[in-house]
């Protein structure tokens, strides 16, 4: 009795004909008509193309046509351009361990063939005419046709003899949306070359040639632009750049999420990892990054020959790779306040709003760091605006002096600040504080809004990380020690983790069956709520069984402290103590968001507050 599955008997094994062998690598290469236009486009733009006008009708199922100004191909090369495995962009093994151009498999065009309907012509610049085939007569001679110069091609009916695989395409409109993606793909990573999309006959997308920075703007808006920090890192032959948004701009899908390696867009695990890495101090985890990054590095360590769609790579130095990343996305999002360099008073809707920028700056419409001087309020205002502002900023240093000693006190880290610091702190000087829940500040600017909650969050995270580092943190013992009711499970994860607390400086003993006493916290937590902190803390310990936690989740931990431990709504702050927590600001990383991804603060510039009262309209 034969076996399941082997009823029958096999046939001898044979050759497979090349319409069903190009038909199955279609089923890789050609996906939807997405694919087919990202491979047409690859070629374009490996032929050098400078201008590319693409067409498509019903979501590109029945027409995409797309015309370059590339270089061309002969009338000789045209039928092997339809042949399988046929490339002008390989030659030896060498080649591929090193390829620099986007299609080398030379598969697409006899995939696309194979499923489609297929007019290619084209004319280089030494030939008279241009030279027209098609799939329907693939095995007859080029005919002449009339083109200028450059290459077009016509793919229609897709799928036609294959309606298996049509039934699966999604509606029109999805279709066309995944198009315009792979259209938006190549216009990022090839801002040098002109672009433009129709869909059944109206104009949907065209772009001139422009710089990177311009295409980004023109392509994800103002608003991911300005609320991005630009990067740019070299280590041996590794360089990245681009842009990195701000916590404040996450998604909640991972649609603004751009990797290029080597001018190709990819989608790999240990470059989404890294970025996701860095990123995790300071977003909420289930909100998304917005990024637009460019890998470039030698041809020999990464492999792109792992999928015949080529949007997945490998690197042959992984780990060094992957930490480059970390790090360098790490260290732009950190950037101090302090460390960034003044720009010039802009917003989205500024028609002199800045497109570029240097390394590690902000570029934002709210906050903007300027200068008076740079400030156009201050061109029609000058004299009398630099008056006020210098009786105004002796007065306030008088008072920041006088009370300096109070602010030390407070628990937050104060510094006397130095002549005209009005004109080179970011943050400014406080004014007032809004329902003792915002301050109000003054830079050069105009007016800063900070959510004193966020912000003293996160100052106090990054120093109980950076104390934890070092050493175990400074304790301050309680005047009176907190005697505090405890759960069954609270006494059994005091017990379980008192390493942990130890380590954490808080010293917590078991003063009954159901009673604990907290008799010293951490200095920088000395003016937190205990009992809330200490619950909070035991709570977050409690889902984890071991005492090695802290090793791998302490950050979470420390996140927990900072929250309980900052300073709460409707406490009243004078004004040396909102000072202090600017200057502690403008001084700690990461400072623009909070731990859990919110905005510590931001700015209204004289632009806008001159718009918002029509001042000079």
């Amino acid at each position: 009795m034969n076996s399941p599955g082997h009823s029958q008997r096999l046939a001898h094994i044979q050759p497979l004909p090349d319409q069903l062998i190009n038909q199955i690598a279609a089923g890789e290469v050609v996906e939807r008509p997405a694919s087919v236009l990202k491979e047409i486009l690859e070629n374009s733009l490996d032929a050098g193309a400078q201008q590319i006008d693409v067409q498509l009708a019903a979501g590109g199922s029945q027409l995409i046509r797309l015309a370059d100004d590339g270089h061309g191909i002969s009338r000789d090369d045209l039928p092997l351009a339809l042949m399988r495995h046929a490339t002008s962009k390989i030659r030896s093994l060498d080649d591929l361990e090193h390829v620099a151009s986007f299609g080398f498999r030379g598969e697409a065009l006899a995939s696309i063939a194979a499923v489609a309907r297929l007019n290619l012509t084209s004319r280089t610049a030494d030939s008279e005419h241009a030279w027209r085939i098609s799939n329907a007569n693939a095995a007859s001679a080029p005919v002449p046709a009339a083109l200028s110069a450059g290459t077009v091609i016509e793919i229609t009916d897709l799928y036609y003899n294959t309606p298996a695989r049509r039934k699966f395409l999604k509606s029109e409109a999805t279709e066309f949306a995944h198009c315009q993606e792979a259209l938006l793909r190549m216009a990022i990573a090839r801002p040098d070359v002109a672009f433009s999309l129709a869909h059944n006959g109206s104009s949907k997308l065209r772009l001139s040639r422009s710089d990177s920075a311009q295409r980004i703007r023109d392509l994800l808006g103002g608003e991911f632009f300005e609320q991005a920090r630009s990067l740019e890192l070299a280590a041996g032959d590794l360089h990245l750049s681009g842009y990195a948004a701000l916590p404040a701009y996450s998604r909640a899908t991972r649609d603004e999420q751009y990797f290029f390696v080597n001018g190709r867009f990819v989608r790999d695990k240990l470059l989404t990892h890294a970025v996701r890495q860095a990123y995790a101090d300071i977003l909420h985890g289930s909100r998304h990054p917005a990024y637009v990054l460019f890998l470039e590095l030698d041809p020999y360590g990464v492999d792109v020959n792992v999928h015949p769609a080529k949007t997945e790579v490998r690197f042959r130095d992984a780990r060094s790779i992957h930490q480059f990343i970390f790090h360098a996305l790490q260290r732009t999002l950190a950037t101090p306040l302090s460390a960034l360099p003044a720009i010039s008073l802009a917003s989205a809707s500024d028609t002199n709003a800045a497109t570029t920028a240097e390394p590690g700056q902000t570029l934002r419409t709210a906050p903007a760091f300027a200068t008076t001087a740079g400030s156009p309020y201050s061109s029609a205002h000058s004299s009398q605006r630099q008056a006020s502002l210098g009786i105004a900023e002796s007065r306030r240093q008088h008072e920041n002096y006088l009370n300096f000693a109070a602010a030390a006190a407070s628990g937050l880290d104060a510094t006397p600040p130095g002549p005209n610091e009005n004109t080179t702190s970011p943050l400014g000087y406080a004014l007032a504080q809004l329902h003792g829940i915002y301050i109000l500040a003054q830079n050069a600017s105009g007016l800063i809004l900070v959510d004193m909650h966020a912000a003293h969050e996160r100052i106090l995270y990054e120093k109980l990380k950076q104390t934890l580092d070092t050493r175990t943190p400074a304790t301050q013992a309680l005047l009176i020690p907190v005697v505090l009711s405890a759960s069954l499970s609270e006494m059994a994860t005091a017990q379980t983790h008192a390493d942990t607390l130890t380590q954490l400086g808080f010293e917590l003993s078991i003063a009954g069956p159901q009673q604990l006493t907290l008799r010293s916290v951490p200095v920088l937590l000395a003016r937190a709520q205990p009992t809330e902190l200490i619950r909070a803390l035991l709570a977050d310990l409690g889902e984890y069984p071991t005492s090695q936690l802290i090793a791998a989740r302490r950050n979470e931990l420390l996140a927990t402290m900072a929250c309980h431990g900052a300073v709460r709504a409707r406490r009243q702050l004078s004004l040396p103590e909102m000072n202090a927590l600017l200057r502690d600001m403008e001084a700690t990383d990461r400072a623009d968001q909070c731990n859990h991804g919110r905005p510590t603060w931001t700015q209204l510039s004289m632009t806008d507050l001159d718009r918002l009262f029509m001042r000079g309209q």
